[in-house]
C-alpha cells in the first residue's frame, strides 16, 4: 500500500512540474494549492532533496524546483524513494534475508509476478504523464 508520504511526494512533484519556470516555488504555495500541511511537507521535501529529486533554496525567492524535466522522472523512482521497496512481501524486499522456504514456497512465483507487474506499472509512467 502506498502511504500518504508517497502520495504527497507525487503531488509535490506534480505541483513543481506544473509551476516549472525560472523561480523556485515556495513550499507554502504548494501546501496551499494541494491543501496539505506545510509542516508535513517540510519533512517530505527534505527527503526529496536528499534523494536528488528536487533542489531547494532558502531566503527571499527561495523554494523548490525539479532537478530534471518532468518526463525524466518515473513514478516508480519517486515512490521508491519515499516508501522504500515496493515489494509486496518481505521475502522479496531488497534488504530482506533469503527466505529458508524459497525452494519449496508455492506462492513465491505469484508474488514475484505481482512485484514485476507493479514495478513495470510505476516505472513505465513518467511524471509528465500525470500532468
Amino acid at each position: 500500500m502506498i502511504s500518504t508520504r508517497g502520495r504527497y511526494a507525487l503531488r509535490v512533484m506534480l505541483d513543481l512540474a506544473e509551476h516549472e519556470g525560472s523561480h523556485a516555488v515556495p513550499l507554502k504555495e504548494i501546501a496551499e494549492r494541494q491543501d496539505l500541511s506545510k509542516k508535513y511537507l517540510e519533512i517530505i521535501v527534505k527527503d526529496m532533496v536528499k534523494g536528488k529529486l528536487i533542489v531547494g533554496s532558502s531566503g527571499k525567492g527561495g523554494g523548490y524546483k525539479l532537478c530534471r524535466k518532468a518526463d525524466e522522472y518515473s513514478v516508480g523512482e519517486i515512490l521508491e524513494l519515499m516508501e522504500g521497496t515496493l515489494s509486496s512481501v518481505a521475502c522479496l524486499a531488497d534488504s530482506s534475508q533469503e527466505c529458508p522456504r524459497k525452494e519449496i514456497c508455492q506462492t513465491l512465483p505469484m508474488w514475484k509476478e505481482f512485484d514485476r507487474l507493479v514495478h513495470v506499472f510505476f516505472y513505465s509512467r513518467k511524471l509528465s504523464d500525470l500532468l
